[in-house]
C-alpha cells in the first residue's frame, strides 16, 4: 500500500486517512447532515480503491479529491457531493489567490530593494509607503480585472503576451488623458473640490493655477495631463500682469516729474483705462496719443505726459519680464515636486507652445525655455514638463518668421536639456486639420507621443479631447507562428486586431457607465468636451465619443526580421512589407471607425515595461531567434532598430511615412554623440530634415550628466570637466537619460531591459 501523497507544489508527505474523513464530515455538515461514522465508512471505501487504483505508487491530492468525489456519488451522497466540490473549488479559489498575492509581495519587496529608487514611468518612487501601496493596489487590481472581469479569451490573450492591455490596474476606473484648455478653465475661475479658485489676476497665478489644473486632472484620469494652447493661456496672465505694473510705475512717474499733480494709485489707474484701446506690451500709437489727451485735461504738459509714458513702459516691460521668468521658473519647480494620487506620484504633464506671435506669448515662450536651460534649484534637468515646439511656416520655420528666434533658442535649449520636442504642423496629416487663426486646429501631442485630433463624432479639434484606452499588438510574435508565411500573418493579425477592438469596445462601455461625478474635474468643472452639458448624476457616454481608442503595436523590426530576415533599416524590400503591415492595420481602424461611429485610431506604441514584457514571454516560448528574440527587449513601435549602423538622415527617411499611418501618435527620434551644443547647426538641421520628410513629432537624444558636487551640466565620462572630480571621490554623477519620451534619472535606475538598450544604442554623426 502506498505511504505518501504527492502534494500540489511537488513535496511527498505521510499519507493520513483522517484527512479525508474530516473533508466528508464538513461537506455533511453543509448538507444538514453530519454523521461521524458514516463519514469514516466512506473515507475507508476511497482508502480501498485508491490501494487498488495506485498499489505502491503515491497518488496526488488531486487523485484522492477525483476519488472522493466518486465514492459520495456512487454510494447516492449527491448533495454532499455537490458541497464537497464548491468546498473543492473554494479552497483552490483561495489557494491561487494567496499565491497570487504572494509573488506580488516577493516582486514588488524584491524590486524595492535591488533599487535605489524604483521610478516606474519616471514619476513613481517605488520605496516609499505611498508609492509601494500604489504598487500594491496595481497588482491586486490587475489580478481582479484578469480573473473576474475581462471574457477568457481577452484574458487570456493578454496574460500569455498576444496583447497588451495598458494601464490594465484602471480598467473599469478611469479613462486615459485629456488636452486641458487653460483659457477655458480660467475663466471666473474652478473649483478643485476643496475650494474654488477666482479667475488668475497675473502671471503667478496662472502659472500656478496651471500646476494645479495639471494635478487635478490627473487624480481623475491615469494618464498624462497636457497643455495644448500654453502660451496662448499664459500671454493673458502677462497681459494682466503689464496692466498692473504700467499703472503702478505710472504713478510712481507722475509723482516725481509733475509732483504738484496731486493723484491717488486708484485716480490714476481710473484715467487709464477711460482709454478706449487695449493697453499691451507692444503699445499701439493710437493708445498712446489717447492717453495724452486724457492727461492732458487735468494739466499736464504734452512734454512731461511723454516722459511719463516712457518711464512707465519701459520700467513695465523690464519688470513684466522678470514676472514672467520667475513664474516659469516656478511651474517648472512645482511640476517636479508636486504630488498627485496619495502623494507618490508626479504628474505625468506636457506643455505644447511656439505659434503665439503676440509680444505676451512671445515673452512666455522665450522665458520658459530660458527656465528650463537654467535648470532646477541645484542646475538638474527638468524630468516635467515634456515641452513641444510648434513648427509652423510662416510663423516659426524660416528666418524671416516672426518665432524663428525662439525656434532657435529652443534648439539651444534642448541641446542643453533634451527639450523641448518638436512637433510639425506642416506635416500633411496634420496641416489638414489646420486652420489660420484658430489655436484649438493646430497640432499637439501628449506626453512622449499620444495625438488626438481627427473627430468621426464632432469638432476636430485638440481642445477638451483624449485618449481613452489604449491596447498593443505582440507583432513579432505573430511573424514567428506564421513560418515566413506572410499571407497567415495578415489573416492573424487581423484576428488579432478584431480580438482587441473588442476589448477596447467592452472597456469603452464600462467606462460609459461612469457618472459626471465621479469625475469632479474632468468632467464637473467641464474640462472634457460638451461636458457642460451633463448634470452631475449623467452618465458620460455621449461625451466620452469624443475622446479615441488606440490598437497599439510593437516590434515591426523584429516582425520583419521573422517574416523575411530582414527588417525595414536593411532593404527597401522590408520596408515596403512594413509599411503594408501597418497600412493594413490602419486601415482596419479607419473602417472600424466608419462602421461603430467611434474614434479607433493607431498607436506606435511606447513601450516601456512593454518591450521587456514581450521578448520575455517569447524568448520562453519560441526560445532564441537571432534577431528577433536574441535581445533583452523589442525595437519600439516603427522604429528602426537602435543596433543598426544608419545615418541619421537615411533613418529620419525610413521613419517618416509611419507618422502618417498612426494617427493615435508617434515620434522618432535621433541619437547624438557628443555634446550637441556645440553644434547647433547640426541640431537645426536635424529638425529641418524632419520636417521636410513629413515627421509629425520628433526630438534628438544625447547624453545629459550633471555632477550634483560642482553642478557642472554636460557630458561625463570619468571625471568632471569643470573640478575634474571622479566617481570614486565620493557622491555618483547623475545621469538623465530619455526612455520611449520620458526622461529617466540616474542610469542605474532603469530596469535591464533598458540598460542593454542604452548599451547597443547607436550614436548617429551628423
Amino acid at each position: 500500500m502506498f505511504k505518501q501523497i504527492i502534494k500540489r507544489d511537488g513535496r511527498r508527505v505521510e499519507y493520513n486517512r483522517d484527512k479525508i474523513t474530516q473533508a466528508i464530515l464538513k461537506s455533511m455538515a453543509a448538507s444538514n447532515y453530519l454523521n461521524q461514522s458514516e463519514s469514516e465508512k466512506l473515507a475507508e471505501i476511497v482508502e480501498q480503491r485508491l490501494e487498488e487504483k495506485y498499489q505502491d505508487k503515491s497518488p496526488s491530492v488531486e487523485d484522492i479529491q477525483d476519488m472522493v468525489e466518486n465514492i459520495l456519488i456512487e454510494n447516492n451522497y449527491t448533495i454532499v457531493a455537490k458541497n464537497y466540490i464548491l468546498y473543492r473549488a473554494e479552497r483552490t479559489k483561495m489557494r491561487e489567490a494567496n499565491s497570487n498575492l504572494m509573488k506580488v509581495f516577493t516582486e514588488l519587496t524584491k524590486d524595492a530593494l535591488l533599487s535605489d529608487a524604483k521610478r516606474d514611468n519616471a514619476n513613481i518612487d517605488g520605496n516609499t509607503a505611498m508609492g509601494t501601496m500604489l504598487q500594491f493596489g496595481s497588482a491586486g487590481s490587475k489580478y481582479f480585472y484578469e480573473n473576474s472581469v475581462l471574457p477568457p479569451d481577452q484574458s487570456k490573450a493578454h496574460k500569455e503576451g498576444d496583447i497588451h492591455i495598458h494601464d490594465f490596474d484602471f480598467y473599469t476606473l478611469t479613462t486615459t488623458c485629456c488636452q486641458i484648455d487653460l483659457i477655458k478653465l480660467f475663466k471666473g475661475g474652478f473649483s478643485t473640490g476643496h475650494g474654488f479658485l477666482r479667475e488668475p489676476n497675473n502671471i503667478r497665478s496662472y502659472a500656478a493655477l496651471a500646476c494645479i489644473a495639471i494635478q487635478s486632472n490627473q487624480n481623475d484620469q491615469h494618464g498624462g495631463q497636457s497643455i495644448p494652447n500654453f502660451d496662448y493661456a499664459m500671454a493673458d496672465g502677462v497681459r494682466k500682469t503689464f496692466k498692473q505694473i504700467y499703472k503702478s510705475n505710472f504713478f510712481k512717474a507722475l509723482s516725481l516729474i509733475c509732483p504738484q499733480i496731486q493723484l491717488s494709485m486708484k485716480e490714476i489707474k481710473g484715467l487709464i483705462e477711460k482709454n478706449s484701446h487695449e493697453l499691451k506690451l507692444d503699445m499701439p500709437k493710437d493708445y498712446v496719443e489717447e492717453e495724452q489727451k486724457i492727461f492732458a485735461e487735468i494739466g499736464i504738459d504734452n512734454e512731461n505726459i511723454k516722459r511719463i509714458q516712457k518711464f512707465a513702459y519701459d520700467n513695465s516691460v523690464i519688470e513684466t519680464e522678470r514676472e514672467v521668468y520667475q513664474a516659469m521658473e516656478a511651474l517648472l519647480h512645482n511640476l517636479n515636486t508636486m504630488h498627485s494620487r496619495a502623494g507618490a506620484q508626479t504628474p505625468f504633464s506636457s506643455i505644447n507652445y511656439g505659434t503665439d506671435t503676440s509680444s505676451e506669448g512671445r515673452m512666455v515662450i522665450k522665458n520658459i525655455l530660458l527656465a528650463t536651460e537654467a535648470g532646477l534649484g541645484k542646475n538638474e534637468t527638468a524630468i516635467f514638463p515634456i515641452q513641444i515646439f510648434k513648427i509652423k511656416e510662416g510663423i516659426s520655420y524660416n528666418p524671416t518668421d516672426k518665432n524663428y528666434d525662439l525656434l532657435k533658442l529652443a534648439y539651444r535649449v534642448s541641446a542643453k536639456r533634451l527639450f523641448p520636442n518638436f512637433s510639425f504642423i506642416d506635416a500633411p496629416f496634420n496641416l489638414k486639420y489646420y486652420v489660420p487663426g484658430k489655436p484649438e486646429t493646430e497640432i499637439t501631442y501628449m506626453g512622449c507621443r499620444t495625438r488626438v485630433i481627427g473627430n468621426v463624432c464632432g469638432p476636430e479639434i485638440v481642445y477638451g479631447r483624449g485618449n481613452l484606452s489604449f491596447t498593443s499588438i505582440n507583432l513579432p510574435r505573430i511573424a514567428i507562428k506564421s513560418n515566413g508565411n506572410i499571407d497567415w500573418f495578415f489573416e492573424e493579425l487581423e484576428r488579432k486586431m478584431e480580438l482587441v477592438a473588442k476589448q477596447l469596445t467592452d472597456r469603452f462601455h464600462i467606462q460609459c457607465e461612469k457618472k459626471v461625478k465621479n469625475f469632479p474635474f474632468l468632467m464637473g468643472q467641464h474640462v472634457w468636451i460638451d461636458s457642460d452639458k451633463l448634470s452631475p448624476d449623467d452618465k458620460i457616454g455621449e461625451v466620452l465619443k469624443h475622446g479615441t481608442l488606440s490598437i497599439g503595436f510593437i516590434g515591426l523590426a523584429e516582425a520583419l526580421k521573422a517574416l523575411i530576415g530582414m527588417h525595414h533599416g536593411e532593404s527597401p524590400q522590408a520596408q515596403n512589407l512594413g509599411l503594408e503591415i501597418i497600412g493594413f492595420m490602419r486601415s482596419y481602424v479607419d473602417k472600424l471607425s466608419q462602421e461603430r461611429n467611434l474614434n479607433y485610431t493607431l498607436l506606435a506604441t511606447p513601450a516601456e515595461g512593454l518591450s521587456g514584457r514581450f521578448i520575455a514571454l517569447d524568448k520562453k516560448k519560441f526560445g532564441i531567434i537571432p534577431g528577433v528574440t536574441d535581445k533583452n527587449y523589442y525595437t519600439n513601435s516603427f522604429h528602426v532598430p537602435v543596433y543598426y549602423k544608419l545615418p541619421a538622415f537615411d533613418k529620419i527617411k525610413l521613419e517618416a511615412p509611419y507618422h502618417a499611418l498612426t494617427n493615435a501618435g508617434h515620434i522618432s527620434y535621433i541619437e547624438l554623440d557628443g555634446n550637441t551644443a556645440d553644434n547647433l547647426e547640426a541640431f537645426e538641421k536635424i529638425i529641418r530634415t524632419m520636417k521636410e520628410s513629413g515627421i509629425g513629432y520628433g526630438s534628438v537624444n544625447h547624453p545629459v550628466d550633471r555632477d550634483p558636487v560642482c553642478g557642472y551640466t554636460g557630458i561625463i565620462e570619468n571625471e568632471c570637466p569643470n573640478c575634474g572630480r571622479k566617481e570614486t571621490d565620493g557622491e555618483r554623477f547623475e545621469r538623465i537619460r530619455r526612455i520611449t519620451g520620458y526622461l529617466v534619472g540616474t542610469l542605474d535606475r532603469f530596469n535591464d531591459a533598458k540598460k542593454a538598450e542604452e548599451k547597443d544604442r547607436v550614436k548617429h554623426n551628423v
